[in-house]
């Protein structure tokens, strides 16, 4: 089947205004969206950059915007976003700098993604284990679905704040920050609230539900964000994690 691409180009090297060109190429019914730029790359333009790697939905490098909407391109088959052979239109992930036509800068999300401490933190005051540490099965289950992410920056671009406000942490950063928050083998449980509870970090979100409608792996970060308020309030009020007194506040 022929796949219409309308691609967003930009080379710095030739000016600083970005284009747009299109392409016409051939793949099989079941062909991705990265799979025609592939097409188009080895047999119309060898200009064209974009990212990609495992081609597995598990890097996440192939991010990008497909008709307006942040998605994964090895994801992403082209007969579903244009079912009647309709343009499809790409661009880089919005709210980043672009290096070079799908190609945006992720230094600026990997940032943020570093000042929420997304690491396991260990109290070196904290007796050695005598055996592996143990959690509950349900709390592993909620864990393993927030560490699902594979950091494409898709909720990044899909968030309305983060385009007016290039402080705010994003999703994906909230988001990292509520799986540490809630794993028991983390020490540094109150340092990370304290590091994102203003107004550039969670209090930022509106609640939009954009991020958890574009995330290719079903995570919903709105939800981890309001988790996090949960606690945050929870603390300043002397509760513990089931709403009552703690027992040294009573």
């Amino acid at each position: 089947m022929e796949v219409k691409l309308r691609v967003r180009r930009f080379d710095p090297s030739q000016g600083d205004e970005a284009y747009y060109q299109r392409y016409a190429v051939e793949v099989p019914p079941s062909a991705t969206i990265l799979d025609s730029l592939l097409a188009v790359r080895e047999r119309v333009d060898g200009s064209l950059a974009f990212r990609c790697a495992c081609r597995s939905a598990i890097c996440g490098s192939c991010a990008m915007r497909v008709n307006g909407v942040s998605r994964l391109a090895c994801k992403t088959k082209a007969i579903d976003v244009a079912p009647n052979g309709g343009e499809i239109t790409l661009e880089p992930l919005a709210n980043l700098p672009v290096i070079k036509d799908l190609v945006a800068e992720m230094a600026p999300f990997y940032e943020k993604m570093r000042a929420v401490l997304p690491w396991l933190v260990v109290d070196p005051e904290r007796p050695e284990p005598e055996r592996e540490y143990l959690m509950e099965p349900e709390r592993a289950l909620r864990l393993g679905h927030l560490v699902s992410c594979i950091q494409c920056a898709a909720c990044y671009s899909a968030c309305p704040i983060v385009a007016i406000d290039d402080g705010y942490l994003g999703p994906a950063a909230l988001t990292k920050a509520c799986r540490y928050c809630q794993d028991t083998r983390d020490d540094a449980r109150a340092q990370r609230l304290a590091r994102i509870a203003d107004e550039e970090g969670l209090w930022r979100c509106h609640t939009v539900f954009s991020c958890m409608e574009q995330c290719p792996k079903g995570i919903n970060p709105t939800e981890a964000i309001q988790q996090l308020k949960k606690m945050v309030i929870f603390d300043r009020l002397g509760l513990d994690r089931s709403g009552k007194r703690r027992k040294r506040d009573v």
